[in-house]
């Protein structure tokens, strides 16, 4: 189990460094939509802020899996799971994610989700502007929270080395 708590630590690492890629991607597909009124460049925002989303969310079925050992399921998942982060579990790991932030990305939930089912010409632009001004301080939250976190499994890999 430490190695594998090592290993995490490590992924969650790697994914905010990817997470800050797409974040930035976002950035500049909504600067380019902005300077261009070119449509296409919103679709590539609300792909963007999908994958932000999407990666986030494989970072928390990882912690699902391999720390809580327990993953929810059902047609409401996307949601549990999120939820799941902010709770603690006694004698196994604190909180993942604070309740304000939960409150951030849950936004970013419900957009995902949309993205997967409408078309991209009936996106609102009112939403994916507030998204991504948004984004920035949303990203540094959580990656502050991710880290803590990564930082916590690196700790618990270790007790019990001598």
């Amino acid at each position: 189990m430490k190695g594998q708590l090592s290993r995490l630590a490590a992924r969650i690492r790697d994914e905010v460094s990817a997470l800050e890629r797409v974040s930035q991607r976002v950035t500049e597909g909504w600067r380019r939509t902005l300077t261009s009124g070119d449509d296409y460049y919103l679709d590539g925002v609300a792909l963007n802020l999908h994958g932000y989303y999407s990666g986030l969310e494989r970072i928390f079925g990882l912690i699902a899996a391999i720390v809580d050992q327990t993953k929810p399921s059902g047609a409401n998942w996307h949601q549990a799971l999120l939820a799941q982060m902010t709770k603690e579990v006694p004698d196994v790991r604190p909180a993942v994610i604070s309740h304000a932030t939960f409150e951030r990305l849950n936004e970013y939930r419900g957009f995902r989700h949309v993205v997967r089912n409408i078309y991209t010409y009936n996106f609102e632009l009112a939403k994916i502007k507030a998204l991504v001004i948004n984004l920035p301080a949303t990203h540094e939250r959580v990656t502050v929270e991710l880290l803590a976190f990564a930082d916590f499994l690196e700790h618990r890999s270790r007790e019990g080395e001598g």
